[in-house]
């Protein structure tokens, strides 16, 4: 097993204090991967007028409490594509525990499927090489332009917020909007950490403090006084 895909989660696993993903502006790494069916495809090709790209594991209690309010995005824009990029497990426990191996990988985002997500899941190879293009958030997300550009991004997905900036560009504006991350409804969080197993609440509690510090009082603190630059829907990089 890899460090990268580590046992146990602790707060040192992420970089809290810097975000290292793509800029707004500015190409989108693209890379050749498999779908849940064993599939290669690119990770940029699709037909729709904007993809947008979330970040997700099936132990990732945000990404789960996510997933209900992205679906109907879906349905309020079909002519906008939607792909998941399964990484590592977030608080991986007894039941779904690390990814021994890239086979454990593609189970797992299979598992995803089988619960009914929606969008095309893509599987990232064993050592997140996808995901450390992308900043290595466990729920970030990206919309990302026809030309391969990033028009919008988040370091933790608001599916609100996610949303009123799709609507923007599909209406030929910048995304002017500011994404505050949003905790997780407790009930998914608790469903989610069980699910995992052994040592997936206990980790998570753990660190909930420092998480709380990080994200929810100093990230979106320092959010309301950030300015993005203005991407054009349309923008070539």
């Amino acid at each position: 097993m890899s460090d990268y895909n580590y046992a146990e989660f602790s707060t040192g696993d992420y970089n809290l204090d810097q975000f290292f993903g793509p800029r707004l502006g500015t190409k989108a790494p693209d890379f050749t991967l498999e779908n849940a069916n064993g599939h290669k495809v690119n990770l940029l090709d699709f037909k729709g007028d904007f993809l947008v790209l979330e970040m997700g594991s099936i132990t990732c209690p945000l990404f789960q409490g996510r997933r209900e309010t992205m679906s109907g995005l879906i349905e309020k824009h079909p002519h906008v594509d939607f792909s998941v990029l399964y990484v590592r497990e977030a608080h991986p426990g007894k039941n779904i525990g690390a990814h021994q191996n890239i086979d454990d990988k593609k189970e797992c985002a299979n598992r995803l499927v089988n619960d009914g997500e929606r969008r095309r899941v893509l599987v990232d190879d064993f050592e997140g090489t996808v995901h450390g293009a992308y900043g290595s958030y466990p729920n970030a997300v990206f919309i990302i332009n026809k030309n391969g550009c990033i028009v919008f991004r988040a370091y933790w997905n608001n599916p609100d917020a996610t949303g009123r900036a799709l609507s923007q560009l599909l209406a030929g504006k910048p995304a002017n909007v500011k994404s505050y991350f949003r905790p997780v409804r407790p009930d998914i969080a608790i469903k989610t950490l069980r699910d995992g197993g052994k040592g997936s609440v206990v980790d998570f509690f753990k660190g909930l403090p420092f998480l709380i510090w990080k994200n929810l009082i100093r990230r979106n603190f320092l959010l309301a006084f950030n300015r993005e630059p203005q991407i054009r829907p349309d923008i070539k990089c």
